[in-house]
């Protein structure tokens, strides 16, 4: 077993950034050593006797960061009682899978920060960033082989989620296509897809019963937009101090992100704000002023709207599994969604 303090800070830091409420202490205890097993297995499994190879992998995975995903794995197998090294090796692959997509989401966006960090593109190039993401792939695909043909199937499937999902955004909506449809059913794709492999591999490789694994998928599809969906809410409703990033990421890049779209269906008669989002922007004071514009719309509000509907639909789901700490905590984390945002 690997160091118990890296998955005790590991759920510490859950409990902080995702508001993981878990007061049982047994269910405590085994989120803390499972994600210790998946951080010794995510080490073991990207080594290369190739040394440059070996550090590129490991870049992203010494960077820290949530381990959301495998967590989310490990309690869903909270509602099983076999497949424990399965489970883990399910958390480091749906990990790996992670990972990789950050490498490319990197270059991309052309962004240099991961992490508080030298993204892997500006550290080496982008060459290096897109092979180094591919490599992650082929060791989570490796791992999952390891589990079955169903897993082995349901993770291609989410490969193709994934990818579909980041070809929507990158080409937006068809002329005549809602764009606020079309971004929903792109976070769902992106962010939700693998989210929802998680849940199902926790509950599918601990035995849980059919109905269960089912809704945990679902739980897990929406609680990932859920989680995007925040994200873009903060990013125009806290200060940047609080954000620990410069504010108005997504007005730099041009990406209309969910109280932008609905602000320019909400607040058309607003001018200026159109005007603002109509294209990327890069000085800082114009960026501030559609920040101001944004937090003062009926778009802002509409989202949260929108956020809180996710959150309920995703709440619902759970009521297929057995009232337990698992579920609690499950339960406290789509609550945390909403109040964050306020």
């Amino acid at each position: 077993m690997s160091d118990p303090s890296l998955g005790s800070g590991a759920v510490a830091e859950l409990k902080a950034a995702i508001g993981l409420q878990v007061d049982d202490e047994g269910l405590l205890t085994d989120l803390a050593k499972g994600l210790g097993a998946v951080e010794s297995r995510l080490r073991d499994v990207v080594r290369s006797d190739v040394r440059f190879v070996h550090d590129a992998a490991l870049y992203l995975v010494d960077a820290g960061g949530k381990r959301f995903r495998p967590m989310f794995t490990l309690l869903a197998s909270q509602f099983g009682s076999e497949g424990r090294d399965d489970v883990v090796t399910a958390g480091a692959a749906v990990e790996l899978v992670h990972l990789a997509t950050l490498h490319h989401d990197d270059v991309m966006d052309e962004a240099v920060i991961r992490r508080g960090a030298p993204s892997a593109n500006a550290r080496w190039d982008n060459t290096v960033a897109i092979l180094t993401g591919d490599f992650l792939f082929a060791h989570a695909s490796r791992l999952v082989a390891g589990l079955g043909s169903e897993a082995s199937r349901i993770i291609a499937e989410t490969f193709g989620e994934l990818v579909t999902g980041q070809m929507r955004e990158t080409v937006g909506a068809r002329d005549g296509e809602d764009p606020i449809d079309h971004y929903l059913t792109a976070i769902g794709q992106k962010t939700g897809s693998l989210i929802a492999t998680a849940g199902r591999f926790g509950a599918m490789l601990s035995g849980a019963p059919p109905e269960q694994v089912a809704a945990l998928r679902r739980f897990g599809e929406l609680i990932g937009a859920a989680f995007q969906i925040s994200d873009d809410i903060i990013d125009i409703a806290s200060p940047s101090d609080e954000l620990g990033k410069a504010q108005g990421t997504d007005l730099r890049e041009g990406v209309r992100t969910l109280p932008m779209l609905y602000a320019l269906n909400d607040d058309r008669e607003n001018a200026r704000l159109v005007e603002l989002l109509s294209a990327p922007l890069s000085e800082d004071a114009l960026i501030g002023e559609a920040v101001e514009l944004l937090r003062d719309s009926r778009g802002l509000e509409h989202a949260r709207v929108t956020l809180s509907g996710y959150a309920q639909r995703a709440r619902s789901e759970l009521e297929a599994l057995p009232d337990s700490a698992a579920r609690a905590a499950c339960e406290s984390i789509a609550d945390y969604l909403v109040a964050r945002t306020h």
